[in-house]
């Protein structure tokens, strides 16, 4: 008796200090919370408008993850005091709002991916919960599918946060505030907006960048309908694609900068006009290309005594699209900010057929090419004959030409004064070296469009970074690029629809569609003495095959006068990213 009752104790003893917690085998729980109760009666009609609290339980432990961001209540519910659970995990949650709801309106809770169980959080995925404070339970819906109609990557589902919206068609639309109702778009593109009341309705999608459920112009891609949805029944397959959106114009800041200033704009002006308003500044030049974001003032800081010897606040009204106003800098000059020219032709290879490109951080005047030499390398006796020209398509590139042989070597000088800017000129002179490389190590490749483009259209090439490498503009349905670098490319074409030589995002305020854009579904591959042919249907269904591309996730590089800098082309047109 006395070794038994050792035993018991000892085993309580054990039983005590042992570990609480799971059971540690058996097998793994993949299973996701389930949904047991509410506060609110199991019809979830007839609700009282004074409700203040939604409470629901469930079989497990459950925390909630990202829940702001997740949460999504139409109509919306706008004074939310309080979420449970925070922190600690419990077998229920908790919202609770300080609103008295609307009447005869079905409340719609969409909890995207939030609620998980607490042991292998697992994903109750897309959790609803729906209740009327009528004496019934509105249950129309619409659903389809939401596209990135200019994404080249695929989009990972941590990055996803597009969102669509519908808004009560009614005399004032306020799109500056939420939409009447709102849902999550799936990770795979699918959508469903569920318990609608019938009525017409304004439908967008948009992508919800900061999270507030409000689209923002300029900041997040947007897609629409310019015709209301007339919402009697339910509706199936109201497909979607969204595009950058017109930045609203507005002004930006003003900076110093090599010959100048720079004065930039949020949006894309089409016409700027500037002024001085400082007495001993009234010599300026000023530059501005249709649709660029930066207007630059150029000026003979030296000549006129401004920034010399201290900092000044040099003041100038602008004219931007009929949006007016004075704006003002605090300007010292730098004497390290003189006028210099480069080469800009990626690398000391030169590729055949291609002219010479030299760079300027000025907007170029003139050239004074007559100084200029132009020598194969080890032949200090004879000049070979040259052309030198300002690019008609970007005022910072000069363009030389000549015979230019494969596999030599040259060697251009460039002396002091010889390229010249409103105000000033070169103050060093320069010698690139550089080779004619050996066609043998470039390629070409055709492209034969079926359904193409009526009007004209960019047809670009970008490498894995999505940095614009190649590009034409152009129309037709045959278009060659030859001397290309081995390598892959991504295709795409923007449509000039309206021929402004500009690709024009959506614009929803006014209703104006972005102009169309297609991405070839493969890539395209450019081998050393190869002319690649490619044949591309530009009504193909197919979307781009992400996988095989194999793109790696790495930032684009921009410069400064990447809009100008574009190889190949002569139009203005913004990359899309």
């Amino acid at each position: 008796m006395k070794r038994f009752f050792l035993l018991f104790i000892i085993g309580f003893l054990v039983q005590s200090c042992a570990r609480v917690g799971s059971p540690v085998g058996g097998p793994k729980d993949t299973l996701a919370p389930k949904f047991l109760s509410s506060n609110i009666d199991t019809t979830r009609i007839n609700v009282p408008r004074d409700i203040k609290e939604l409470r629901i339980d469930f079989d497990e432990y459950v925390t909630l993850k990202d829940i702001n961001k997740n949460l999504i209540i139409s109509p919306p519910i706008k004074k939310i005091k309080r979420i449970l659970p925070s922190n600690i995990a419990n077998k229920y949650l908790i919202i609770q709002w300080e609103d008295t709801l609307q009447a005869n309106t079905t409340y719609n809770f969409n909890f995207g991916n939030s609620i998980t169980d607490n042991n292998e959080a697992n994903v109750l995925r897309y959790f609803n919960f729906a209740f009327s404070t009528g004496d019934k339970l509105d249950d129309l819906y619409i659903s389809g599918e939401v596209k990135d109609a200019v994404a080249i990557k695929p989009q990972s589902t941590s990055d996803n946060k597009l969102v669509v919206g519908l808004y009560k068609v009614q005399d004032t639309m306020n799109y500056k505030q939420k939409p009447y109702y709102i849902t999550k778009v799936d990770d795979d593109s699918y959508y469903e907006l569920n318990y609608l009341s019938p009525g017409k309705y304004k439908i967008i999608a948009f992508e919800d960048e900061n999270g507030n459920s409000i689209y923002d112009p300029g900041k997040e891609k947007i897609g629409f309908q310019k015709d209301p949805v007339d919402v009697q029944t339910s509706i199936s397959g109201l497909n979607l694609k969204i595009y950058p959106s017109k930045k609203p114009l507005k002004y930006g800041e003003m900076k110093e900068i090599p010959g100048g200033i720079v004065m930039t704009f949020d949006g894309h002006p089409n016409d700027v006009k500037v002024l001085s308003l400082n007495d001993k500044l009234q010599d300026i030049k000023v530059t501005h290309q249709s649709k660029s974001d930066s207007v630059r003032i150029w000026f003979d800081a030296v000549k006129n005594n401004v920034g010399q010897s201290t900092t000044e606040n040099l003041k100038f009204s602008y004219d931007a699209d009929k949006k007016q106003d004075t704006v003002s800098v605090f300007y010292k000059y730098n004497t390290k900010n003189a006028m210099d020219v480069i080469s800009d032709n990626g690398g000391s290879l030169l590729a055949p057929k291609t002219d010479f490109k030299i760079s300027s951080n000025y907007y170029l005047d003139k050239i004074n090419s007559d100084k200029w030499i132009l020598k194969t390398e080890g032949d200090s006796l004879n000049t070979l004959p040259f052309t030198a020209k300002i690019s008609e398509t970007n005022p910072y590139q000069i363009l030389v030409h000549s015979d230019f042989i494969t596999g030599k070597k040259y060697q251009l000088t460039i002396p002091k004064e010889t390229v010249s800017s409103f105000y000033a000129k070169n103050t060093q002179s320069k010698r690139f070296d550089f080779e004619a490389d050996k066609i043998e190590n470039y390629g070409s490749v055709t492209f034969k469009l079926q359904n193409a483009p009526a009007t004209n259209y960019w047809i670009q090439l970008l490498d894995t970074s999505e940095k614009v490498v190649y590009q034409k503009y152009t129309n037709g349905n045959e278009i060659k690029f030859d001397i290309l670098k081995p390598s892959e490319y991504i295709v795409r074409i923007l449509v000039d629809n309206n021929d402004n030589k500009y690709w024009d995002e959506a614009d929803f305020q006014n209703e104006i569609f972005a102009e169309d854009s297609y991405v070839f579904y493969k890539v395209a591959v450019v081998r050393p003495l190869w002319d690649t042919n490619e044949n591309w249907d530009l009504k193909d269904p197919r979307v781009l095959d992400t996988k095989s591309l194999n793109i790696p996730k790495q930032p684009v590089k921009e410069t400064e006068k990447e809009d100008q800098d574009l190889k190949s082309g002569n139009a203005l047109v913004k990359p899309v990213r």
